[in-house]
């Protein structure tokens, strides 16, 4: 799903932006897969899965088909159809960058909120030897 990313600025902030983001939908959605436990009856395991993947397909799976499209398809033949492609994407010279932020964004959102939810974590940080 591609969401609107003219607002967002260029190259290493621009990353940044694209984690924070998903950092915070993987927050959000683990803490509605926790709270929505009780009719699901999951695993924590299933939890984090289901969440990092939804997070992904939420965030950053626009800019890894873009990735990917660029990558590892032939039809790109023609200057013109290359030039009207890149012209579509938003800092098309920092693509890997911004998927890399997204994925480690994602994955450190889920594991906060795993954290965070997981209970004890106040004995744990706390602990006095």
């Amino acid at each position: 799903m591609t969401y609107d990313q003219s607002w967002m600025a260029l190259g290493l902030v621009g990353g940044l932006e694209a984690g924070a983001i998903s950092l915070a939908v993987g927050f959000l959605l683990y803490l509605i897969l926790h709270l929505l436990n009780r009719y699901l009856e999951w695993s924590e395991g299933l939890r984090i899965g289901w969440s990092y993947f939804i997070t992904l397909v939420l965030t950053a799976s626009g800019d890894l088909w873009n990735l990917f499209y660029f990558n590892y398809t032939s039809g790109l033949q023609s200057l013109q159809l290359l030039r009207a492609k890149l012209a579509a994407v938003h800092d098309p010279g920092h693509i890997g960058m911004r998927v890399l932020f997204e994925l480690l964004g994602a994955a450190i959102g889920v594991y906060v909120a795993w954290a965070l939810c997981s209970g004890d974590w106040k004995r744990r940080l706390t602990r006095r030897h």
